[in-house]
């Protein structure tokens, strides 16, 4: 286990599935000592180390308007489209309690992925000293481009690790850790599309400022999709364990709650299913 890793795609919404296969894991008591998480994986992911089972898919299927992160709103009054206040301050110190003395103790290693605005590469980051800088991190790994604000950590101004590194597996191996789980949020044979308007979006909202974020913001479906293609070249060696959903991904801002419960509830059976052969995978 001293090498094994666990290795979190982001998604947004589509991360409840990932947090059904985790709180499946700590049900089981079982903690893979290295977990790295991009954007909606660095939520997971610090939830799975502060040992609080379904905190994450109650900070994702939210049944009172009161406490929904996407409103008009919001957007209207801060000209953005999600509520990061609401979500890495309210939720975490009021609405739903993140336990920052677990985390902040813990002996395993947690690294969230942000991309860094001025180089436009990715940086994997950690705390266990500071609860404020350890959630600042994690806001940096889930700030969307345009539909969020730079986050900054250190005076460095991020944004979301999807960015640069949306499946963090290589980062993976290249600190040691040769056995790795893989938990995605989308089907199999999913592959990333560029979009020239979005781009253009991107020129105009980040090109005269940090011109090296726009260069890797038009490359990340070529980046991504390469990712992808070693992940399913090493799956089928057996040098990855790779959990995905089977059944169709909900949306991206996904707000029907039957359908986020469905899709929450298949990766938790889906691990279920696995987890034998997961520990084999680990332990051989």
């Amino acid at each position: 286990m001293k090498r094994a890793g666990l290795v979190l795609e982001g998604g947004a919404n589509r991360g409840v599935f990932t947090s059904g296969a985790l709180d499946y894991l700590m049900e089981q008591d079982f903690y893979i000592p290295y977990v790295v998480g991009t954007s909606a994986g660095a939520c997971n992911a610090v939830d799975y180390v502060s040992r609080q089972p379904l905190r994450t898919k109650n900070c994702t299927i939210i049944t009172d308007k009161k406490k929904r992160y996407v409103t008009i709103k919001n957007t209207l009054k801060t000209g953005t489209l999600l509520d990061m206040d609401l979500i890495f301050e309210k939720y975490p110190n009021e609405i739903f309690p993140f336990d920052f003395d677990t985390f902040l103790n813990s002996d395993m290693q947690c690294e969230m992925v942000v991309t860094n605005c001025i180089t436009g590469k990715a940086e994997y980051l950690s705390e266990h000293s500071s609860a404020k800088r350890m959630m600042d991190i994690c806001r940096a790994s889930c700030s969307m481009p345009l539909a969020t604000k730079t986050v900054f950590v250190d005076g460095i101004p991020y944004v979301d690790g999807g960015v640069a590194d949306s499946i963090p597996i290589i980062h993976s191996l290249k600190t040691g850790h040769q056995r790795n789980v893989i938990i995605l949020t989308r089907n199999k044979g999913y592959r990333k599309h560029s979009s020239g308007k979005q781009d253009r979006l991107f020129e105009l909202a980040y090109g005269k400022k940090y011109p090296k974020l726009v260069e890797v913001l038009e490359q990340r479906a070529k980046v991504y999709n390469k990712t992808l293609y070693y992940i399913d070249k090493w799956e089928k060696e057996g040098k990855v364990f790779v959990l995905r959903p089977k059944i169709e991904p909900v949306a991206r801002l996904e707000r029907d709650t039957q359908k986020l419960e469905n899709f929450y509830q298949h990766g938790y059976d889906l691990m279920e299913e696995k987890f034998e052969e997961m520990k084999w995978f680990l332990n051989r």
